[in-house]
């Protein structure tokens, strides 16, 4: 093999990196836009929640779709069902802190800049350093699981402060996968943009209702 050979190849590779990431980042912003609509007509229409089945159902039958169907266009069209899903869910939550709190507006829009701050941080970070964080994969998936199987725990036994350490663990495991999932697409271990949206669009998810969660413990006023 050549040296023009390699850096053929070299090139091609960090063209489809490239490829990669501006459609992950593009087809993120605007599931995030769709999710807020959702959100935002779910507010207006004062649609009542769900319910924890009806939401991990949804949840989980969208997101095997998604992943069924992320090599085809079908799958754009399976993102955009599965976060306008999570954006319905999501709506009965603002508006409980809305009516729950004086304050609910300013603790929502707090909870979205600390969210956006974090996120851009940390891909920021993952980005300008382009370090390897893919040993950080079989940690995350097993402290995922830790935390969601503790979460259900501390709401069928009714535990307040299990509930608070779950939280504050998702939010530690939230904020490592966006580092984990950009160091993935940079260097090449994922190469599907459509997962690789669904997975830093959850951590977002994820970390702004853990962020609201905390603000309305710490900074809530009735």
């Amino acid at each position: 093999m050549n040296l023009n050979t390699v850096t053929t190849r070299s090139e091609a590779s960090i063209l489809e990196t490239n490829k990669v990431l501006k459609n992950t980042y593009l087809l993120l912003s605007m599931t995030l836009l769709f999710s807020a609509v959702t959100a935002g007509l779910a507010m207006a229409l004062n649609l009542p929640h769900p319910g924890m089945i009806v939401s991990m159902v949804g949840y989980f039958g969208l997101l095997f779709l998604t992943s069924k169907f992320s090599n085809s266009s079908i799958g754009i069209l399976c993102v955009f069902a599965l976060t306008g899903f999570m954006g319905l869910t999501l709506g009965p939550i603002l508006n409980m802190y809305v009516d729950s709190f004086a304050n609910g507006h300013v603790l929502i829009m707090t909870a979205l800049g600390g969210t956006g701050v974090i996120f851009l941080g940390l891909s920021g970070y993952a980005l300008t350093t382009r370090k390897d964080f893919s040993f950080m994969g079989g940690f995350l998936m097993v402290g995922i699981l830790v935390a969601f199987l503790a979460g259900i725990g501390a709401m069928v036994f009714n535990i307040p402060s299990l509930s608070l350490a779950v939280s504050a663990m998702f939010m530690l495991l939230m904020s490592a996968m966006i580092l984990y999932q950009t160091s993935e697409i940079i260097h090449g271990g994922e190469t599907n943009y459509i997962m690789a949206t669904v997975s830093l669009f959850v951590s977002i998810y994820n970390l702004f209702t853990i962020l609201l969660q905390f603000l309305g413990i710490f900074g809530g006023d009735d």
